[in-house]
């Protein structure tokens, strides 16, 4: 290990992982599905599964990259030796560059309406709406294709710079900035007349929306929001320290991401029902209605700069995690170089995300299975492949490893480890099973 780059210090792998999981599902996915299913009911159903289920799941993948300290491939390898196991890890890899290859399509879009937002140019020409201005931007494929670049690049500069001098030091910057600009919107959004109302809807619970649905989705939002199933937390765990604590690191991440998806719910709702809109817009939440929101506002335009700011901070603090587990894996414990293995996997994925990027425009003609090219790259990744790894990785940790392996490698009382034992080998499973089967299905 002695030449394998680390986090310099724990906040510093907790800052890197809670960037990982805050990402579009935190602050895009979280307001609209929880305006869409009741606000309140959801966010305890939401709350209470990332504890129950997701947790464990985060929990198990800083246990396996924390023992192996390798890339993932090579983890699986030397702790199951002569076994399929490592076919894990090479899954997560595909799963996370496919992820990186839409998702780096809508980090373009971010950046398209960040550049509006600072030349004050984020309006729609006369006669048209907010609306309308987001389905041209996604549609004009050489924007697209140009922002979508220019985010791919980003990621691939700091990757590159390895982790100490790219991941960590990236994190230690965005993820203090974040917390600070959603504090100065959510004050905005606080003190506007009616803002009340958004805090009701978010904290007083309506029991109507109690209902099987309502805990579906909160279970998947749950899931998904950790960044659990497809390595990466593996991969950024190999990167710890053998005497980090991995339970209060996964407890730390979980409590951050729900503190920032709240903090994205205080930042709209208020301002939303303030406004006259209501708050089950769909994902066209964070381009078309808060837009739409902040224009009506005295100094919106600097405010519209700002949320869009902490949107992509958020969104690249997700995308270096895939990358970083392409580029890991790539290396392995051969003696490549990292900048110009970043440089090729970043430019192949950006290759890759290409005909998402068109999937609005003109290729929206071209469907697979019914959906677009976004949408089938999107039901892929999140629906089977996140499912599918997290499955086979609460198995590995809950039943290949030995409780006294675990025990060991999770540190903590007796009453913590069999609490984790017993979600990782039944609750986390059923859980994801569950999960798998509603999202094939839908």
């Amino acid at each position: 290990m002695s030449s394998r780059d680390q986090f310099t210090t724990k906040i510093g792998f907790v800052l890197a992982a809670a960037g990982s999981a805050i990402g579009l599902g935190a602050i895009w996915k979280f307001p609209y599905m929880a305006g869409s299913n009741g606000g309140s009911v959801f966010i305890l159903l939401f709350i209470a599964c990332i504890f129950l289920i997701s947790l464990p799941v985060l929990i198990a993948e800083f246990m396996i990259g924390r023992r192996g300290q390798k890339d993932a491939v090579t983890s699986f390898k030397e702790q199951a030796p002569n076994k399929p196991w490592y076919l894990v890890g090479y899954m997560g890899m595909i799963m996370a560059a496919l992820i990186l290859s839409f998702y780096s399509v809508v980090g373009g879009w971010i950046l398209s309406y960040l550049g509006r937002a600072v030349r004050f140019a984020l309006k729609p020409a006369e006669g048209e709406t907010f609306a309308s201005l987001f389905t041209s931007i996604i549609q004009n494929p050489w924007e697209a294709v140009f922002v979508q670049g220019i985010f791919i690049l980003l990621t691939i500069v700091i990757v590159q710079a390895g982790i100490k001098g790219g991941i960590e030091k990236a994190s230690k910057f965005m993820m203090p900035a974040l917390f600070i600009f959603f504090i100065i919107l959510v004050v905005r959004s606080l003190t506007l007349d009616g803002a009340m109302e958004g805090v009701r809807f978010m904290f007083v619970p309506d029991w109507e929306f109690l209902t099987a649905k309502t805990f579906l989705l909160a279970l998947g939002q749950a899931f998904f929001t950790l960044s659990v199933g497809v390595s990466v937390m593996i991969t950024y765990a190999s990167y710890l320290g053998k005497n980090e604590n991995i339970g209060s690191a996964g407890i730390n991440v979980a409590i951050m991401n729900i503190l920032i998806s709240l903090l994205a719910g205080l930042v709209i709702f208020p301002a939303v029902f303030a406004l006259g809109y209501t708050p089950d817009q769909g994902p066209g939440l964070a381009f078309i209605i808060i837009p739409a929101v902040f224009e009506q506002l005295p100094m919106g335009g600097l405010f519209l700069i700002i949320f869009f700011i902490l949107l992509l901070f958020a969104t690249i603090t997700s995308s270096i995690s895939m990358l970083e587990i392409v580029v890991s894996i790539a290396i392995g414990d051969r003696k490549a170089s990292r900048v110009r293995i970043a440089w090729i996997g970043g430019l192949l994925i950006f290759i890759v995300g290409i005909p998402s990027a068109l999937s609005f425009g003109v290729w929206s003609h071209i469907t697979l299975f019914g959906r677009s090219i976004f949408d089938a790259v999107d039901f892929l990744t999140n629906n089977i492949g996140m499912p599918l790894g997290a499955l086979l990785i609460s198995i590995f940790a809950g039943y290949y490893y030995s409780t006294e392996v675990s025990k060991r490698e999770l540190n903590t009382s007796p009453i913590m480890y069999y609490t984790w034992l017993t979600l990782i080998r039944v609750v986390s499973p059923i859980a994801i099973i569950i999960i798998f089967i509603q999202g094939i299905t839908s």
